[in-house]
């Protein structure tokens, strides 16, 4: 039985929708296809490559179970690395993502580029701490993605609107990391 598929998160859907399979054995291939993939070969990343990727100021995916009737619970979300450390992030003290995160003790980031290569970087683990975010934390993070006049705004936004935050550590237990090349 083939079937096609498309992961609806990565910018290169249209093309793996393209790409169809059938059971291993059968060796079945499907009109425009030129052999078992329809795309380059990916290559996974080296510690160092993956580490110094999640280091870049990507917005991730963060993902945490939602509980055992719905998908997690996936949102877009600054974060902080550096190599060899542990990731972490900021989030609202009352916030869904927050209370998900404490309670099921672990979660997933997810980052991705499509230039100059089709590259991402996964990593889940186990939450290390959680701790009551601080201004320099959040200094530091807004400083991460934006520079200039607009860090200032969004600070001044943040400290005014958003209330109090947590900071919420993992340590990196599974990585999953592939650099596709260029299509």
């Amino acid at each position: 039985m083939s079937f096609a598929f498309c992961v609806t998160f990565w910018p290169v859907s249209i093309r793996l929708m393209e790409w169809r399979t059938a059971s291993p054995h059968l060796g079945t291939q499907r009109p425009g296809n030129v052999g078992p993939r329809a795309y380059p070969e990916a290559m996974a990343l080296s510690k160092d490559e993956r580490e110094h990727f999640l280091a870049e100021p990507h917005v991730a995916a963060l993902s945490v179970s939602a509980g055992d009737t719905r998908g997690p619970l996936t949102v877009p979300i600054w974060y902080q690395y550096s190599p060899g450390g542990e990731p972490w992030l900021l989030t609202g003290v009352d916030s869904r993502k927050a209370r998900q995160i404490e309670e099921k003790g672990f979660f997933s980031l997810m980052v991705e580029r499509v230039e100059p290569t089709t590259r991402y970087v996964a990593v889940d683990g186990a939450v290390s701490r959680i701790e009551p975010g601080t201004d320099e934390q959040l200094v530091e993070m807004t400083h991460r993605y934006l520079s200039g006049e607009g860090a200032e705004r969004y600070l001044q936004f943040a400290r005014e609107n958003l209330g109090a935050n947590v900071a919420i550590f993992m340590q990196p237990q599974h990585w999953l990391s592939s650099d596709m090349g260029s299509f």
